[in-house]
């Protein structure tokens, strides 16, 4: 059995709200083992005998299904969360600057998005690897950031999502604690 890190994109915020209780619910009945949700944000970490694939198409059935809307999500293993944290050369902490890292499900997009960001002035961005780009924004400002505004254009709406340094930090540890 493996365990996996599963980071949904876009819900409760802009009027798709999940409850945490009705998600778990619903994936359980689709068969996934040790739900656990992190953070009411979009991060779930749980067991299953399928491949990231298998997980990835089934969770996303499972969302559009169960409640209603285009959903999408990027699907990780346990080891490669931790590999991910492991990687980034930005603090997890710090007064000035807020360390992100934004994951994709597909590497091109990523890569076009790596090479945007790569182009801005002052930009501080590190590729972790082929589903992962880590970049700094400043404390209060991350939402007007330049990278920031180009990370949330439409069309990588449904390859990318964004989490900060912190809750990878938590979504890896609650990963393995499944193992």
């Amino acid at each position: 059995m493996g365990s996996y890190a599963v980071f949904l994109r876009g819900i409760n915020v802009g009027g798709i709200n999940i409850k945490m209780a009705d998600l778990k619910a619903a994936l359980r009945s689709r068969g996934f083992d040790d739900v656990k949700t992190l953070l009411a944000s979009g991060n779930v970490v749980l067991a299953s005998e399928q491949d990231a694939a298998a997980v990835k198409q089934q969770f996303e059935e499972c969302l559009r299904e169960s409640f209603g809307y285009d959903a999408w999500v990027v699907v990780l293993t346990a080891k490669r969360v931790s590999a991910l944290v492991d990687a980034c050369p930005y603090p997890e902490d710090d007064k000035s600057t807020h360390t992100y890292i934004t994951l994709a499900s597909d590497t091109a997009m990523l890569d076009e998005l790596d090479a945007a960001g790569a182009a801005l002035e002052e930009a501080e961005q590190k590729r972790l690897g082929p589903e992962a780009l880590a970049w700094l924004a400043p404390a209060g400002g991350t939402l007007d950031s330049p990278f920031s505004k180009i990370s949330s254009k439409a069309r990588f709406k449904a390859t990318t999502t964004t989490r900060n340094l912190r809750t990878l930090i938590k979504v890896r540890d609650a990963a393995a604690a499944l193992a």
